[in-house]
């Protein structure tokens, strides 16, 4: 049990209030009690379990999955009525919903399986709230809330993606009927990949090119059924199934991703989302009173829990890795004493710990999102759309940063777990396989940083009369950012918050105003757009990281309780921005605010950091308050006894059920007996 001896000395090193850590990375204690509550429900029910999950078939996979989907909606339902009746209260069928709906947030994130419930919550609910009139809501909401029908988002086509302009689908009105009819016209206009589409699905939100007299007027939302309420079967004209296996073994496969084509399929009027534009009876198209700028409102919703999610992705893979790099021990022994901690070699801190901090500064760029969106609705609903534009592209880019460089930090923490790390009982290639899809949902992460840097580039060309917000107002103090150069003389002026946020401004303005400059250039912009693509997306990931570093200096402004809790996100804050600098130092040499000096010492410093963080390693991923059950891993148990567990768990592996394997006596004897070519194959 030499695992178990290793993770407890390690946390005998922590030198800050674990718990008060706990708190600072759930946000609350009510939050982080609330989480508890959740992680321990669902990590004691058998139903729950997921070991097993990658030896599953498709179907049994899949069925699995209902299961579970039924018995977690089943608690969400038991836990309302017990919350309602312990407020004495009768009226159940009309305060169905008044428990917390973070509870059931936890719920699902603890049951860490991809459901058809996932999109029916997190994309149709929220489309209509933010797309819907006050009477498209008081309908459909409440069916959909309590699951009398189950929606998807059917945005995504065989032949678009990210560009949903040229979507094919049509629904053009048909005034003698007061119906849209809703056709796919191509193979390539068939609906592809919406989760839940395949076969969990009644109802989907499809977006559609709307046509009126012939007219065409951009893409709109429809609400449109897709199979009896009755006996499940599709409705004539629609052609629904699953489009097949995805990457990795249990992962994503246990989602019904859809494909979906219509064949002239009708639906009432009232079922377009008609808050912002409508049809009337008489099929005159019109903006109502609703600025259309609302529908953003639920772009930055979803794009901000994007973010969250991230943080806890790389967070859980992280807590793997780090645990596990505690417990092995490789090379290094002398006069028969134990070998070294894998931990302890710089060449796995420098890996890892960036990753570390990388999670800890997604949680809390996360955290302030969540407040940005507050922000965005009310100024929205108040019409104000001063914000808007900043806050669109500030999320687009976040949502790539984060997710890109989560999937790249799984993938690390996988090989930082060497050999064992490609075992799917690492919890790591499945983790991976479940989380890389965040890089193309939602917009492709190149093409949303192109969308960045538009914004920046036209940003940057208003200056002279236009006063920057939010993220970008660095950039009316353009003057002093272009002519600054870096003043840093020692390796601990690299630990000034105020040093580490010039660099990153100075970075971003720079590159942000030699785009600019360069695009002034061409006669056609678009044309310069095109071929200064990659410049473009470079300078965008450098106002996107500009964003993180200072949103996690800002954090560490505010009042945070615990003993030595402030000290040590501050070591994190550092690292995260100074393996940046090192990373991109090239940017930083090349626009001439660093000296190669300077930029050797910030590395001098970082290498300091990391014997920093080592003496908290371990306390800092037990921060993250993970169950081993949503850990999923026999590397990151919380105990450290990982050699046991690893065997035991091959030994439950199929294949192991018998000594010796179906179709050796078929296919293996006739080779070791030479009788090869008389064997029946």
């Amino acid at each position: 049990m030499e695992g178990v001896d290793y993770l407890i000395d390690e946390r005998k090193k922590a030198q800050f209030d674990v718990e008060a850590m706990k708190v600072a990375w759930a946000g609350s204690r009510e939050t982080l009690e609330v989480s508890n509550r959740m992680a321990k429900l669902v990590a004691n029910d058998p139903v729950f379990e997921k070991f097993t999950r990658p030896m599953l078939g498709r179907k049994e996979l899949f069925k699995n999955t209902l299961r579970k989907a039924a018995h977690g909606w089943k608690l969400i339902v038991d836990l309302r009525l017990t919350v309602l009746c312990n407020h004495h209260c009768f009226h159940l069928t009309v305060q169905f919903l008044l428990i917390s709906e973070e509870e059931a947030k936890w719920l699902r994130l603890y049951i860490d399986e991809p459901a058809y419930t996932d999109l029916h919550w997190g994309m149709f609910i929220p489309a209509i709230e933010g797309q819907g009139t006050e009477e498209q809501k008081k309908k459909w909401l409440p069916l959909a809330q309590k699951m009398k029908i189950i929606g998807c988002y059917a945005q995504t086509e065989l032949g678009h993606g990210s560009n949903v302009q040229g979507l094919e689908t049509t629904a053009t009105f048909d005034p003698q009927a007061d119906e849209f009819v809703i056709h796919s016209p191509t193979l390539t206009s068939s609906k592809w990949w919406p989760g839940g589409l395949g076969k969990a699905s009644t109802h989907a939100l499809v977006y559609a090119r709307l046509i009126v007299g012939g007219e065409f007027h951009g893409v709109h939302g429809f609400i449109v059924q897709l199979r009896s309420l009755e006996d499940h079967s599709p409705l004539p004209g629609i052609t629904v199934g699953d489009i097949g296996l995805k990457f990795g073994n249990g992962a994503y496969n246990t989602m019904d991703n859809g494909v979906l084509r219509f064949d002239h399929v009708r639906i009432p009027r009232n079922q377009m989302l008609m808050r912002v534009s409508q049809v009337t009876k008489e099929g005159k198209y019109m903006q109502s009173d609703v600025p259309r700028q609302l529908i953003y409102g639920t772009m930055v919703y979803v794009r901000q829990t994007i973010v969250a999610d991230a943080s806890k992705a790389l967070s859980r893979a992280v807590c793997i890795a780090t645990r596990y790099s505690a417990v092995r021990r490789q090379f290094g022994s002398r006069n028969g004493g134990p070998e070294t901690q894998v931990i302890d070699y710089k060449t796995q801190q420098s890996r890892l710990f960036p990753l570390l901090a990388s999670a800890y500064a997604f949680r809390f760029v996360g955290e302030w999102l969540k407040w940005l969106y507050t922000d965005v609705k009310q100024r929205l609903e108040a019409n104000d759309f001063s914000t808007l534009p900043e806050a669109h592209a500030c999320t687009a880019g976040l949502k790539s940063l984060t997710t890109t460089a989560t999937a790249d930090g799984i993938e690390e923490c996988r090989k930082l777990c060497g050999g064992h790390g490609y075992l799917v009982s690492s919890g790591l290639p499945e983790l991976f396989a479940v989380y890389i899809p965040a890089c193309t949902y939602e917009g492709d992460n190149v093409v949303l940083l192109l969308q960045v840097a538009r914004f920046l580039v036209k940003t940057v060309s208003e200056l002279g009369y236009k006063q920057p917000v939010g993220t970008t107002a660095y950039m009316g103090r353009m003057a002093a950012l272009m002519q600054n150069n870096c003043a840093v003389r020692t390796a601990e002026d690299w630990l000034n918050p105020g040093a580490i946020v010039e660099a990153f401004e100075v970075r971003a303005a720079r590159m942000s105003v030699a785009c600019g400059q360069r695009l002034a250039k061409f006669e056609n912009p678009e044309e310069g757009f095109a071929e200064l693509a990659s410049d473009l997306v470079e300078a965008s990931v450098a106002h996107c990281q500009l964003i993180v570093v200072s949103k996690f200096i800002e954090k560490l402004k505010q009042d945070i309780p615990g003993k030595g809790v402030k000290q040590s996100l501050e070591i994190l804050c550092y690292v995260y921005a100074l393996f940046l600098l090192h990373k991109h130092q090239g940017d930083f040499l090349a626009i001439g605010y660093l000296t190669p000096k300077q930029a050797l010492l910030a590395n001098d410093q970082l290498r300091t950091l990391y014997s920093k963080v080592r003496p908290n390693a371990i306390v800092l991923v037990d921060s993250f308050n993970y169950t081993d059950h949503y850990l999923g891993s026999i590397l990151g148990r919380y105990d450290g006894n990982v050699y046991p567990k690893l065997y035991d768990a091959a030994w439950q592996d199929p294949l192991n059920d018998s000594d010796v394997a179906d179709g050796f006596h078929q296919y293996v004897q006739p080779i070791l007996k030479q009788k090869l070519h008389s064997a029946k194959l």
